[in-house]
């Protein structure tokens, strides 16, 4: 363990063996951190949190302060961070708003300067959020998305899987599975073919999510109508049915 020696570390704190500690950085007594994880200058881990292996802290970054949610009275709640987590300077992220909500952020994410992820939020693995990207309470964000910088997401509204949303975008309905999403409030613009192509997804299944969103973009067809299209007319696979139920599951409605 590497504790520079200006750096404040509640002798409560569960720290493992290989942590770095750097100069001026601050630890909370109920925070616990996983070994190879290193905790960058002036930076702040607070409140009951707890952080995986091999993440990287940069310089003032402030995780696990309480939620700016008006309604949050001193309650416990919770921070629960992965593995493999790059969190750069300046980023801020909120503890849940009560014990029975937590702020959960999966493994290998890259969280650029000055993001915000607020209480109850649920990350998954693979996100980027890009420099000032803004994610309100109770936002998810599902496994390999992308969100550009200075983009704000309303409460409670979803991002799919390998969705990419364009800089400066206002989100305030839910971005559908594998879509190319831009504007203030935000459209849907089709596939995202060039992320999904990275992803290693097949020619053959980009092929069928592209015939699928012709009929979710088709703005003479409502969206029941659209994924009966779909249903019936593309071939059936996990990711076709993911964004089915994506869409069907949604309480703020999707993204078009």
């Amino acid at each position: 363990m590497k504790i520079d020696k200006t750096a404040i570390v509640h002798p409560r704190a569960g720290l493992a063996e290989d942590v770095n500690i750097g100069p001026y950085a601050i630890i909370g007594e109920n925070v616990v951190i996983g070994p190879k994880t290193w905790v960058g200058s002036r930076a702040t881990v607070e409140g009951w949190t707890r952080i995986g292996q091999g993440c990287r802290i940069f310089i003032g970054a402030v995780i696990g302060s309480i939620t700016q949610d008006l309604k949050y009275k001193g309650q416990k709640s919770q921070l629960i961070i992965g593995d493999n987590n790059t969190i750069r300077e300046y980023v801020t992220i909120n503890l849940g708003s009560d014990k029975k909500n937590q702020t959960i952020i999966g493994n290998d994410n890259l969280f650029m300067a000055y993001s915000h992820i607020a209480h109850d939020c649920i990350i998954g693995n693979r996100v980027v959020l890009a420099n000032g990207a803004t994610l309100a309470g109770h936002v998810e964000i599902e496994d390999g998305a992308i969100v550009g910088g200075l983009v704000a997401i309303h409460q409670f509204t979803r991002v799919g899987t390998l969705a990419i949303v364009g800089g400066c975008s206002k989100v305030v309905k839910d971005v559908p599975p594998y879509s190319m999403a831009d504007g203030h409030p935000t459209k849907v613009y089709g596939l995202n073919s060039l992320g999904l192509r990275r992803a290693g997804v097949s020619g053959e299944l980009r092929s069928n999510l592209k015939k699928a969103f012709k009929f979710l973009c088709n703005p003479k067809l409502s969206i029941p109508s659209a994924l009966e299209r779909i249903k019936e007319e593309v071939p059936a696979s996990p990711e076709v049915a993911h964004l089915i139920q994506f869409i069907k599951s949604s309480k703020r409605g999707i993204c078009r």
